[in-house]
């Protein structure tokens, strides 16, 4: 009824069926054909306080599943991978709270995969950052369909602080920040000492930070932003990344001292 979905009348309706038929709440109103299987579940969604979104052309990207999809088979291997980061990458009191999101090559499913990882670190409770450190092909204020008038870039150039990453409106505790204007200068800006301060300060403030990255075979900003971050979690498409891609990928991590915490085979 908060939402707007059933009136005093429709409730007393399903109220009266859900006696009769013994079903729960929810059952009895589908089954009168007063709310959609959609519905419940965001219904559920909100009375459990799982972040829930609404996707379409004013909303989310359609990619970003585990906002407004929660459900989706898609969603649940999105949390084993999130439960294989816990297990061994996460450890805050190691420093180990920022994770770089790397492929070999554009186009492999790095940036659906860092969204949605900080959608389901979020879910968890965790405060989550999504850093868009992409200024080659940035996507993340796409995904999310927000402005990106300030971002990385913006705080790097010391035209912004922290404050450019904006709370992600129906997602408690995520926050987002895109990578703002197009830099001239990407390698030079990311190589600067206000890229270890911001991360610092974001290390203060919350629990994950994911940071997409442009394609490490193809440009050498990813190498100083996994130095940075110390780990790093590689994506590879399924039938697409070679085996000799993923291994110079793997080289260039390493030669950056980056810690590799796995492998993610993408097949979404």
């Amino acid at each position: 009824m908060d939402e707007g979905k059933l009136t005093a009348s429709d409730a007393e309706q399903v109220l009266a069926r859900q006696r009769e038929l013994g079903w729960r709440f929810g059952e009895a109103a589908i089954e009168l054909n007063l709310i959609t299987d959609a519905d419940l579940r965001q219904a559920l969604a909100k009375q459990y306080e799982f972040p829930y979104l609404v996707s379409g052309p004013d909303g989310v990207a359609k990619e970003l599943i585990a906002a407004w999809d929660p459900f989706h088979p898609v969603v649940e291997e999105l949390r084993g991978v999130r439960t294989q980061l816990l297990i061994r990458w996460y450890n805050p009191e190691a420093g180990r709270r920022t994770l770089v999101v790397a492929s070999a090559n554009a186009r492999e499913g790095r940036s659906f995969v860092a969204a949605n990882l900080a959608v389901v670190f979020s879910q968890l409770g965790h405060r989550t950052l999504l850093i868009d450190a992409d200024f080659r092909a940035p996507r993340q204020q796409s995904i999310f369909n927000i402005p990106d008038r300030f971002g990385l870039s913006s705080a790097l150039s010391g035209r912004a602080d922290l404050s450019a990453a904006a709370p992600v409106t129906g997602l408690t505790g995520l926050a987002v920040m895109p990578a703002g204007p197009t830099p001239p200068n990407p390698l030079e800006l990311l190589s600067r000492g206000s890229f270890a301060a911001l991360l610092g300060k974001a290390q203060a403030e919350y629990d994950v930070i994911i940071i997409d990255t442009p394609p490490v075979n193809e440009y050498a900003d990813t190498h100083t932003i996994a130095y940075r971050a110390g780990d790093a979690l590689l994506v590879t498409r399924k039938d697409r990344t070679r085996v000799d891609e993923t291994e110079r990928a793997v080289r260039e991590l390493s030669e950056a001292t980056a810690r590799i915490v796995g492998t993610l085979v993408n097949a979404f």
